[in-house]
């Protein structure tokens, strides 16, 4: 499972916490403020529609380089991804649906920076982990 965010939505020191190499840490204000003044772009919020448009980006990414999708939630702030194992470097893998997403928002004209640097990985390493993964993912509120 792949999760990245929208560009300022979700800074280091955020109330929600916030994953950093890996674990999961909890509030910090004075973090959560120095993160606001140094960003260059405004925050990214997708519209319903700006929602679609990057899903069915991603569908097509999939199916053009020939990974499983078993999740997808493209939320006005975030995505989650659970993908099926591919022989490619999962940073690669991130890419590729980034890039896809955001060339699709270009084409509607929203422009600069969509993406957060980064994303959040968790591996499956047995059915029922996946399979709670896959239930986390099409619970959220998505297209």
């Amino acid at each position: 499972m792949v999760t990245w965010t929208t560009y300022g939505t979700w800074l280091q020191g955020d109330k929600r916490g916030y994953v950093k190499n890996g674990k999961i840490l909890p509030q910090n204000d004075n973090l959560l403020r120095a993160n606001k003044a140094n960003q260059k772009y405004d925050t990214i919020k997708l519209s319903p529609r700006q929602k679609k448009v990057v899903h069915d980006a991603i569908i097509k990414e999939s199916s053009i380089i020939g990974q499983k999708i078993f999740a997808l939630a493209v939320c006005s702030n975030h995505v989650h991804l659970v993908l099926d194992y591919f022989p490619k470097p999962i940073s690669d893998i991130v890419a590729y649906y980034k890039k896809a997403g955001r060339l699709a928002l270009k084409e509607m004209g929203l422009t600069g920076k969509i993406w957060a640097k980064g994303y959040d990985k968790r591996f499956c390493y047995d059915e029922i982990i996946l399979n709670r993964r896959i239930k986390y993912v099409k619970n959220h509120d998505s297209v």
